[in-house]
């Protein structure tokens, strides 16, 4: 196996026919901007095709171009639909991708929802700015738009799990469940000979409402996330933990407001709301609204994808009539004039845009207000200041002070932890000639590769950004 440097690679390069190579064009150094080149002599394909969030230095990648055109690549494999993992595709079809995205059934109606909600988002967002002038670009555009992400959708091709099909070239491709949320897959490629392996991010065996990742046996190479390698999850039922915080907050006369992924950490909360209600914890009569029509859209496909989940019938309509759904720009707005007990549930999970930087602006100075976290808070993003301690942070240009309490419940992650991922590991019948550490900052994907060195005794490492390696 060769390792190169991180440095971009030109289609005018020599290849070896017959080895594969893969190149890291994100999630190194940071859980965002998944993007693995996978290429076999002429053929070179993608898996995953993510935006990167966070520090500016981060989000200036997603402007910058790519190593290699769109128009050299020939077919994309997604592991699942964050955006983190697909936001970038409409971008890749912009600039001149014109081959297939192959993903699960699941995740392809989960895209339907999210990309062109995106899109809307970042016209909105550039829309704002240029309305009161707080750009640094006269005008400010998006980095793509709804008419974007409508059309890279006619370049979907959805595949079932554990079906082996072919990509391009001599590259086939299989995949099976990995938990999660909705239609996220661990992706296989091979040419007949060498396996490549992708856990995608690797759900937790004890997850309340996804079913458990299934169990790979072999790969030749595996490239493993580690979003939480240096961590353990608090066995805490978080529905304690969640009424806790709610009812303490109610007490002082005060609003909840969850900023939430709207692809299922949206749907654990409201499966949680239910069952908070149900027992009593909470007032049956707590107004809880849930800010994402996109959310709302994603909670009616539970019924539509049974097998990827724990929820029978009747807990999937609870989980659905759990909220009052807020659907126009005026209703979100009167939440905001509200001074009442109330929940409010709205994207995006690490306060990076939508609603929820609105209903931050409305509440985040007022220490009757909680504002509870529910997941990995990626470094540089709103949600990593504010559970950091910061005194104020910056929305729409202009700083907002946070006197909320803040609340951070990591047990509600829906990414397996350290010890967790190590016991996934321990079921492969042959270690790995190589594992690749990523989607991790700094210090967890380190942490896990030791912890993989020293108790599963694997050739392990953390590739940096840009890095090619031959997989010979």
């Amino acid at each position: 196996m060769t390792r190169q440097p991180g440095a971009p690679q030109h289609t005018c390069e020599k290849k070896k026919e017959n080895v594969m190579q893969i190149q890291f064009l994100g999630a190194t150094g940071t859980v965002t901007g998944s993007k693995y080149l996978v290429t076999l002599g002429r053929t070179k394909i993608l898996v995953d095709c993510g935006l990167f969030q966070g520090f500016k230095q981060l989000r200036l990648r997603n402007w910058a171009d790519l190593p290699v055109p769109p128009s050299a690549i020939d077919a994309v494999v997604l592991t699942h639909a964050h955006l983190d993992h697909s936001g970038y595709i409409p971008l890749l079809v912009k600039n001149g991708f014109r081959g297939k995205i192959y993903c699960s059934e699941a995740t392809y109606d989960l895209c339907r929802i999210l990309l062109p909600d995106s899109g809307r988002l970042l016209e909105e967002e550039a829309g704002y700015a240029n309305k009161h002038g707080f750009s640094k670009h006269q005008p400010a555009l998006p980095l793509y738009t709804e008419q974007d992400a409508e059309r890279c959708l006619k370049s979907f091709s959805p595949v079932k799990f554990g079906v082996r099909f072919p990509v391009a070239g001599r590259l086939h491709a299989e995949m099976v469940r990995a938990g999660h949320i909705l239609g996220a897959a661990m992706v296989t490629i091979d040419d007949g000979d060498t396996h490549l392996a992708f856990s995608g991010d690797l759900g937790r065996p004890d997850d309340v409402l996804m079913a458990p990742p299934a169990q790979l046996e072999r790969a030749d190479y595996l490239v493993v996330e580690s979003t939480y390698g240096n961590r353990r999850h608090d066995r805490t039922d978080p529905m304690i933990l969640l009424g806790k915080t709610i009812q303490e907050t109610v007490n002082r006369g005060g609003v909840v407001i969850v900023p939430a992924f709207a692809v299922g950490r949206a749907q654990v909360l409201l499966y949680y709301m239910h069952l908070l209600k149900q027992s009593g914890t909470i007032s049956s009569v707590l107004p809880v609204y849930l800010n994402s029509p996109m959310a709302a859209d994603v909670t009616g496909l539970y019924r539509t994808y049974r097998q990827d989940h724990r929820l029978n019938d009747e807990e999937c309509r609870a989980m659905c009539h759990a909220a009052k759904i807020v659907n126009t720009v005026e209703e979100s707005k009167a939440l905001n004039l509200k001074r009442m007990p109330m929940v409010i549930i709205a994207a995006s999970g690490m306060a990076t845009g939508g609603r929820v930087l609105h209903h931050l602006k409305a509440f985040a100075s007022d220490p009757r207000n909680t504002i509870l976290f529910t997941g990995f808070q990626a470094g540089g993003t709103r949600g990593a200041s504010i559970v950091g301690g910061a005194d104020a942070v910056k929305i729409h240009g202009e700083y907002v002070p946070i006197r909320a309490q803040v609340v951070q419940l990591e047990n509600l992650s829906a990414h397996a932890d350290g010890d967790q991922v190590l016991d996934w590991l321990s079921h492969f019948s042959t270690p790995p000639r190589r594992t690749f550490v990523t989607h991790g900052e700094p210090d967890a994907a380190d942490s896990l590769r030791r912890r993989i060195e020293e108790k599963l005794k694997w050739s392990c490492i953390v590739p940096e950004y840009l890095e090619t390696v031959e997989l010979s």
